[in-house]
């Protein structure tokens, strides 16, 4: 059975190969150097940029690509398949939706124009030292002072922050109000007296991507930076927008399943064991059997979310599917696979090595598992 995405045309088959292409020359090379240096080089940003990938669904008028979530989606799915860990051009196009759906026409001619050159690079700073998946835990406030919010609190695990000259803060602006008092604010970074970076943390996988902790004592900014310029909409804006990440998450996991069953397949049928190849073993067929059986239910399931995030219609049950399924899926796929690599397959200079340790965060950030079948369950 050949199967082809119904969102495919001929259009974005052009532009996946000029993705695919830029892929292959600006990002794939420099995986090594950024693993080493816990983040990426500035010029990547720039050159994205002027190729279109950063904001390619946001429309032109805001200086984006005028494109489809469909655009969008190939970008992230060419990131996948070449293994790229390190570009955190996802945390980025959230960012950008959040301004484009959530923002004042004022913040979004200023900043949506700089995130789609990569003169801006953005990050979204939610979770806390003790809160996570439960945004409504947040302790970080701002409390208004004038004209200006005073900005105090913390925030860890925070990708891209160490190179984020935008950061979308989850604030508490009225504390007694519970998840009605939560705000986002957007916060400049550049010379802003009371912000730190701490230290680039050390993770399992994904390495070459920024993540760090954020500290903010006393930081003043405008209060027309609340985004939206409404204080304690921020819980209402991040449950209508939490869909666009966890369905980029999905997309994301579905493409490395697919890329991880061609690698495989073609590693069986070259390693002989036995005197012949891997893949004439009955246990081999069955396990790459399930998975190619299992990764096109999934890639079926995901071109429905991707049809329903086009046309802006994804809900947060349909999205917490996709997101929590294909997470597992992915990991699961992953394990299996790498058992038929061997001991070569515990190596990292093997790929399938590096996916392993990768794949294991997927299942936590965008919201764990567990919240999704929450979401899920509410629904019943």
């Amino acid at each position: 059975m050949t199967y082809t995405s119904p969102w495919m045309n001929p259009e974005l088959e052009g532009f996946r190969d000029a993705v695919r292409r830029f892929v292959s020359a600006e990002i794939v090379p420099h995986q090594d150097k950024w693993k080493k240096q816990q983040h990426v080089d500035r010029e990547l940003w720039h050159k994205a940029g002027e190729m279109g990938m950063l904001l390619a669904d946001i429309p032109e008028q805001f200086g984006g690509s005028g494109g489809t979530f469909a655009h969008q989606c190939i970008v992230f799915e060419e990131l996948a398949r070449a293994g790229d860990s390190s570009f955190g051009l996802h945390v980025h196009a959230i960012v950008a939706h959040y301004l484009l759906n959530q923002g004042t026409e004022a913040q979004k001619q200023k900043y949506l124009p700089l995130l789609a050159t990569g003169e801006l690079i953005a990050a979204i700073a939610m979770t806390e030292p003790g809160a996570g998946s439960d945004l409504q835990g947040i302790r970080s406030t701002a409390v208004l002072d004038g004209d200006t919010y005073v900005i105090n609190g913390s925030k860890t695990f925070i990708s891209n922050g160490y190179m984020a000259d935008l950061v979308l803060l989850v604030v508490k602006t009225d504390p007694a109000m519970g998840a009605k008092g939560t705000s986002l604010l957007l916060v400049e970074t550049a010379n802003l007296e009371g912000y730190r970076l701490g230290r680039i943390l050390e993770k399992i996988g994904q390495k070459g991507q920024d993540t760090c902790e954020l500290f903010f004592d006393n930081v003043r900014i405008p209060a027309d930076r609340v985004l939206g310029g409404v204080a304690g909409a921020g819980f209402i804006q991040l449950m209508t927008e939490l869909p666009y990440e966890r369905g980029i998450i999905a997309v994301s996991g579905v493409a490395i399943i697919e890329s991880v069953l061609a690698m495989t397949v073609a590693h069986t049928r070259e390693r002989k064991v036995f005197g012949k190849p891997l893949l004439d073993m009955q246990n081999t067929r069955f396990v790459l059997a399930e998975v190619k059986t299992e990764v096109t239910i999934a890639r079926i399931y995901i071109d429905h979310c991707i049809g329903l995030l086009i046309e802006g219609k994804l809900d947060a049950v349909g999205a917490s599917m996709a997101k929590y399924w294909v997470t597992d899926l992915q990991c699961s796929v992953i394990d299996r696979c790498l058992q038929l690599f061997g001991g070569y397959g515990y190596m990292l200079e093997y790929p399938i090595a590096q996916l392993y340790a990768d794949a294991r965060v997927q299942r936590i950030y965008g919201g764990a598992n567990e919240i999704m079948k929450e979401i899920i369950a509410r629904s019943l």
